[in-house]
């Protein structure tokens, strides 16, 4: 399922485990702003999000360790992150991103934690320089649900004009024993952003927050 490259990298950051990923379809969203009413942006603002549509093999029963998955899903992680990277133009454009979870109604809350690793991480290692935190969501939900999956500055979290969310769903997903696993990245800040605060050219700590 895994592009070569992005499965290259991600098979040396985790060994490979036996529980097998079933993943039934992907979905890419690409939003291009050129203005919200005030003037025309010298570059437009995208912002993009990819989500994984996959089966629950932890649906309709409480496992206490459930961890096999979140190995499992490193090369899902950096095959997600290659294509959305890719969709917006390339590393050297993205400068926000986040990540979301929505589990079916026969989950829980916590099967969403398992991409908590391999949704950052995946990010994280193909963007140089990507200190910060990576913000999240998560929600269980019936097919058709939406989520708002934060964005903020990957370098420094408190970079105001960069804090933004892209609302992501997929029409028929996650049935009740599925999981949608969703990473979103921004290529800049908002289209008219004017509220101050410390902005993306003043960071200068480099310890992800500053």
């Amino acid at each position: 399922m895994a592009s070569k490259s992005a499965a290259k990298t991600a098979s040396k950051r985790s060994p490979m485990k036996a529980m097998q990923i079933d993943v039934r379809k992907i979905v890419t969203f690409i939003d291009e702003a050129f203005h919200e009413g005030g003037p025309v942006a010298k570059k437009p603002y995208k912002r993009g999000a990819i989500a994984a549509v996959v089966a629950n093999p932890y649906a309709g029963r409480y496992v206490q360790d459930i961890t096999p998955m979140m190995d499992a899903l490193t090369p899902l992680g950096y095959e997600l992150a290659e294509r959305l990277i890719k969709a917006l133009g390339g590393p050297k454009e993205i400068e926000s991103y986040g990540k979301a979870v929505i589990v079916g109604v026969n989950g829980e809350s916590e099967h969403a934690a398992l991409w908590h690793v391999p949704g950052g991480y995946g990010m994280r290692e193909m963007l140089e320089n990507s200190k910060a935190i990576v913000p999240s969501a998560i929600k269980v939900a019936a097919a058709g649900g939406a989520i708002d999956v934060p964005l903020h500055h990957r370098t420094a979290a408190y970079v105001r004009s960069h804090f933004d969310a892209i609302e992501m769903r997929v029409p028929d997903s996650p049935r009740p024993d599925e999981i949608v696993f969703i990473i979103a990245m921004g290529t800049g800040p908002r289209v008219h952003e004017r509220v101050g605060g410390l902005r993306a050219s003043e960071i200068s700590k480099y310890d992800g927050q500053r």
